[in-house]
């Protein structure tokens, strides 16, 4: 990239994306004098999940776990300090819910990252290099300029990508279907046709269901089919909390790789479950209309394929197969949501620090208990990348502020914040007193 911006600098760290992780360390870096960081965001300004920012949907965990509340409770880039700043503190409490809207969510991480300092909007980052001293970090902006940041470390936060089952990326490009990350952009269009499907397990897909539900009502066709053998709510009880805790990532991080993986399946119903007030208001919906006739809700249905219709333009077929019966679905929809999730990849913008990265038997980052993925165990950091490594707790919002707390004391050598090593009363695996000595 001849020619490009660079002004030499040679920061402490530099990010790479800006989702809430990343947002969370640029806030918790800013008034450590020890700490030179820059981050690097592709879009023009923040956005999260912007396709699902629904009127009234609400987070799935509460205020607390902001930004930076969990690292610092004093920190002005809090979640309370944006209520107050926004003349919406008493309104916050008098409402008596510790589930901010998603909405308010989005507006307060956007409020932080244009106050935060080292913040770059417009920076698509092409490739992080290694000169033999720094990396090296290019970047584009819209208008086709090139910069170069340089830091002694990386943190990538880009976020996991939309994930599109096999069988229906050969439609995905068609109008009428759409990831659940691009519902509101198509919303009015899907309000307009006949029949809409849905198809997902999670939040996304009951909270696009509901939203459908409400908007059309008995006006046309609505049906909803997940993989899973029932609706599954979110598990939320006491001491299973307590499995989002420092201590539990430990465990499962020591846990053998062909036991984790199979373990982190079998959880999902801690992390990908559909909040209980959802699921309740889902039916009370359903309680309230006059016909149901045109709206159903189907089970266990692993969808095997996505065809258009003959015709141009007339819709699509879809085929399932029900797991316990063995029978074979077929349907028509003129509309298809796929709420089907995200999954992590590498990105190819690390292609050419590839040989400095740690990597699992399956081409996963082999993350270390600091977080970190390089060999010499300090220099390239991930957010949101190492669930298979840490467990189910990576994509929390909660053990965000942990995790850039416990990077920022490998960045400085120190701990500027305190870093839990213990919050939870059960235990996880054998205690050493009570371990049997098999010899």
């Amino acid at each position: 990239m001849r020619g490009a911006y660079d002004d030499g600098t040679v920061h402490d760290l530099v990010g790479i994306g800006l989702g809430p992780f990343n947002l969370g360390l640029a806030c918790l870096a800013d008034p450590l004098d020890d700490v030179d960081a820059v981050f690097l965001e592709a879009e023009d300004d923040f956005a999260w999940h912007p396709g699902m920012l629904l009127p009234d949907a609400v987070l799935q965990v509460p205020f607390l776990a902001d930004l930076v509340s969990l690292a610092d409770p004093t920190s002005p880039y809090s979640f309370l300090a944006w209520l107050k700043e926004t003349g919406r503190l008493y309104p916050f409490y008098i409402r008596e819910s510790f589930y901010p809207l998603r909405r308010e969510y989005d507006a307060y991480c956007r409020w932080a990252a244009h106050r935060v300092e080292g913040v770059r909007f417009d920076r698509r980052v092409r490739s992080v290099e290694h000169d033999g001293e720094h990396y090296v970090v290019r970047s584009r902006d819209a208008a086709g300029a090139s910069y170069v940041h340089r830091g002694r470390r990386v943190v990538l936060g880009v976020g996991t990508p939309a994930y599109v089952p096999d069988v229906a990326r050969d439609v995905l490009a068609d109008k009428q279907v759409v990831h659940s990350g691009d519902y509101l952009a198509h919303r009015e269009d899907l309000l307009r046709q006949e029949s809409v499907t849905v198809v997902g397990s999670g939040q996304s897909a009951a909270e696009v269901f509901r939203d459908l539900l409400r908007e059309r009502g008995t006006s046309g066709a609505l049906t909803w089919l997940t993989r899973s053998p029932r609706f599954f709510p979110l598990e939320y009880t006491k001491l299973t909390l307590e499995m989002t805790s420092p201590e539990y990532s430990h465990y499962f991080r020591g846990l053998p790789a062909e036991v984790r993986d199979p373990l982190l399946r079998s959880q999902q119903g801690l992390y990908k479950g559909i909040s209980g007030d959802v699921v309740d208001d889902v039916f009370d919906t359903l309680y309230a209309l006059d016909d149901t006739s045109r709206t159903r809700l189907l089970t266990g249905m692993e969808v095997t394929a996505v065809r258009r219709e003959d015709a141009p333009g007339t819709g699509y077929v879809i085929d399932a197969d029900h797991a316990e019966s063995g029978e074979a679905l077929r349907m028509r929809t003129d509309a298809l949501v796929l709420a089907t999730g995200y999954r992590p990849q590498v990105p190819d913008l690390l292609e050419p620090v590839r040989d400095r990265i740690r990597w699992d038997e399956q081409g996963r980052f082999d993350a270390d208990e600091h977080y970190a993925v390089d060999h010499t165990g300090g220099e390239i950091f991930v957010q949101n990348a190492e669930a298979h490594t840490h467990g189910f707790v990576a994509p929390d919002l909660g053990m965000g502020a942990h995790r850039s707390s416990v990077i920022l004391a490998q960045v400085t050598g120190r701990t500027p914040y305190p870093v839990e090593q213990r919050i939870a009363v059960q235990e996880f695996g054998v205690p050493t007193d009570l371990r049997r000595d098999e010899a």
